[in-house]
């Protein structure tokens, strides 16, 4: 039996609930914007926060984690993006 297309098919990351542009910021402020924003997100809703450089990579997503929230995915904008020039995108899933 011929498999599905859809089975096979990549799905589209689903939309998010809200969404944050803090590729001008720096730390600690990547972070500050980023949790003012869950804090103000209702559980469940799903963030999608733009992001550059090395320490906000590497931090906002670990301080997410920390506080409990779900780190959906962190992938370039674009593909072969580097950490310390271009954009990323963090999808955050907030909890309880």
């Amino acid at each position: 039996m011929p498999a599905n297309s859809d089975e096979t098919a990549p799905r589209p990351a689903p939309a998010p609930d809200v969404a944050l542009d803090i590729t001008g910021e720096i730390c600690p402020m990547t972070f500050v914007r980023t949790r003012i924003l869950l804090d103000r997100s209702p559980p469940g809703a799903l963030l999608r926060i733009r992001l550059r450089g090395r320490e906000p990579l590497a931090n906002v997503p670990r301080s997410a984690r920390e506080l409990g929230h779900t780190v959906v995915s962190l992938e370039p904008e674009a593909p072969g993006a580097s950490a310390e020039t271009d954009p990323w995108i963090l999808t955050l899933r907030k909890t309880g």
